[in-house]
């Protein structure tokens, strides 16, 4: 295999090996209000990955040994990698970062200098540009991403080249690699899996109630103004009070209703009254001009 090939065929696994077991534990430090991207929650997240990352890279490694190196894999085969591999990554990790970030910077200043003396509408530009700048910047960490693999595969080759041959046919070594892979002792092994699960558990659900409704520090909360509490006697006994003042009110619209429709009605007799013996005076009168005149 070529020292590429190699650091792949490692690391790709192992990879996948961690990766469930990690969520599980970036899953409890949410829970617990630590976000695993920014200290401290990033510290406990190194710190509890490197028995994953040490058990992940023996597993793996030991595959690759018996199965397409045909070597019997040493002890320690998981830990000589696992030191091995954070020096590097302790090296070459940051080095590769401030590759990237100033292949984009470059990248993102050629293409505006390019696009400046292009005019184009906003929709084409922003495309263009974007590729002028990203594809270069992705061929840059595709490189740097192949360069980690062929130094993993380096030190993968260097730890073969201290096994011996194994000289056993296929079907035994891959006996002994499935072997490899169970414990001898399955039901300690199913104790200690069974009561990490429990923990696991009992330790999310214990922090999740106090933890989840509380925003993060960084989150601004919208002012709201306090609303009153609602209370239902209270309401009920305000509604009977303004019930009775209705009560009252139209009483007393009724009350000065009456009064003024007998009012009115006093106020129609009296001129009845007063015409009357205007009529009885104004027949004796003409009687009395009649007779002078007769």
């Amino acid at each position: 295999m070529s020292t590429l090939k190699l650091g792949l065929a490692v690391m790709w696994p192992a990879f996948w090996i961690g990766v469930p077991i990690k969520i599980v534990i970036c899953l409890l430090l949410l829970a617990m209000g630590l976000h695993f991207w920014e200290m401290p929650g990033l510290a406990f997240l190194l710190i509890l990955s490197i028995p994953i990352d040490i058990w992940a890279l023996g597993i793996s490694a030991r595959t690759v040994f018996l199965d397409r190196l045909r070597l019997e894999p040493p002890d320690g085969l998981g830990v000589a990698l696992w030191w091995r591999i954070a020096l590097v990554n302790a090296i070459y990790l940051p080095l590769a970062a401030f590759i990237e970030s100033q292949t984009v910077q470059i990248s993102k200043s050629i293409a505006a200098a390019i696009m400046d003396m292009i005019k184009l509408p906003v929709a084409e530009r922003i495309t263009i540009e974007l590729n002028l700048w990203g594809v270069p910047a992705t061929i840059v960490l595709l490189v740097l991403a192949l360069g980690w693999l062929w130094i993993v595969g380096r030190l993968v080759r260097a730890q073969a080249a201290k096994a011996r041959p194994a000289d056993a046919p296929y079907p035994a070594l891959v006996r002994q690699w499935d072997l490899s892979r169970v414990p001898a002792d399955q039901a300690l092994m199913l104790t200690v899996f069974t009561a990490t699960g429990i923990v696991v558990i009992l330790g999310l659900w214990a922090a999740m109630p106090v933890t989840t409704p509380h925003p993060h520090q960084d989150y601004k909360k919208p002012e709201t103004k306090s609303t009153t509490v609602l209370r239902p006697a209270e309401t009920l006994h305000k509604t009977e009070k303004l019930i009775a003042q209705a009560e009252a009110a139209v009483e007393t619209l009724e009350s000065k209703a009456a009064k003024d429709g007998k009012k009115g009605k006093d106020n129609g007799k009296k001129p009845e009254s007063a015409a009357a013996p205007a009529a009885k005076s104004e027949p004796a009168h003409e009687h009395k001009d009649d007779g002078h005149k007769h």
